[in-house]
């Protein structure tokens, strides 16, 4: 059955490719991206066209997860045009690179602005939707640097990463009895196939930055970027995330795992998120709440 999907964080990376994977599997997708009408005005053309030509429902839709009105105005136009929305795809993110204590604090708090305020923005919007209906589906583009093998030198993305990962466990138990279900896919590093790295902001404190250039660590971000890249395969392709978001949305209700992981470089997130989620599980069995592991079905 189509569903009415919202993703954010469109314009590139995970974010386009589920976007348009989903829409050829019949949904219609709402590929949110910021400006619209101006630095993304070509990524949203390229959308449009790709609709047109391939016969898919594929809407480019201006959305700022940093801003609550633009957050509020995109979920009205999408309930004005569709009526409802199914599906909601956390996706927009940011990387920064360098030695933790270069970046400023303002730095640390964009990227939690991004990877995790961002996505509260859009579920307060959303949510009352989904709730009303007893039904809805949110899936969380995680990471495997929440708990697989980390390098150094990305603090501030893999804190705000673990930050709303923890977030979305905290969500599925809150709105299982709604009927809302939660699933979590957690990608692994990728080199190739995302702007992740070529986009990553850098320390804002250019002297501290200096003083690890002049130290100990002098090159250290070279080498570990050499380093990582040599454990990514080279035929490591990020489009099976996209696949697995497909057959996330659209599997049966009840049926949808809870967490999905795609790892060409098997940093052992699947064991470290595997031991973390039964204990998270085993806790809610001894208390009592064991139910909150399951979305209760619509009456």
């Amino acid at each position: 059955m189509s569903k009415t999907i919202l993703v954010t964080g469109s314009s590139s990376g995970f974010g386009r490719l589920t976007a348009e994977a989903l829409a050829r599997a019949g949904h219609t997708v709402y590929a949110s991206m910021r400006d619209v009408a101006g630095r993304n005005a070509g990524n949203a053309g390229e959308l449009t066209a790709l609709s047109v030509r391939e016969g898919i429902d594929l809407r480019p839709l201006e959305l700022d997860v940093q801003s609550e009105p633009s957050v509020n105005a995109a979920v009205e136009k999408i309930i004005a045009a569709s009526g409802q929305i199914d599906v909601v795809v956390h996706n927009a993110g940011h990387m920064m690179f360098g030695p933790a204590e270069a970046f400023t604090p303002e730095q640390y708090a964009q990227q939690y602005d991004v990877n995790v305020l961002g996505t509260q923005r859009v579920n307060r919007a959303v949510l009352p939707h989904m709730r009303a209906r007893r039904e809805g589906l949110l899936v969380w583009v995680s990471s495997s640097s929440s708990a697989g093998g980390t390098p150094p030198y990305l603090s501030p993305y893999f804190a705000a990463k673990a930050a709303m990962d923890s977030l979305a466990v905290q969500y599925a138990r809150e709105l299982s009895r709604w009927g809302i279900e939660t699933s979590i896919i957690v990608p692994g590093a990728f080199t190739k196939g995302t702007n992740h790295f070529a986009h990553s902001g850098s320390p804002a404190d250019t002297a501290r930055l200096a003083e690890y250039e002049a130290g100990p660590y002098k090159g250290f971000g070279a080498e570990i970027q050499k380093a990582f890249a040599a454990i990514v395969p080279d035929d490591a392709d990020p489009a099976p995330v996209a696949d697995r978001i497909v057959d996330v949305v659209n599997a049966p209700f009840g049926t949808r795992p809870f967490r999905v992981h795609y790892d060409p470089s098997q940093d052992g997130a699947d064991i470290g998120f595997g031991v973390l989620d039964r204990l998270r599980a085993e806790m809610l069995h001894r208390v009592g709440f064991a139910d909150l592991l399951k979305p209760t079905v619509r009456l």
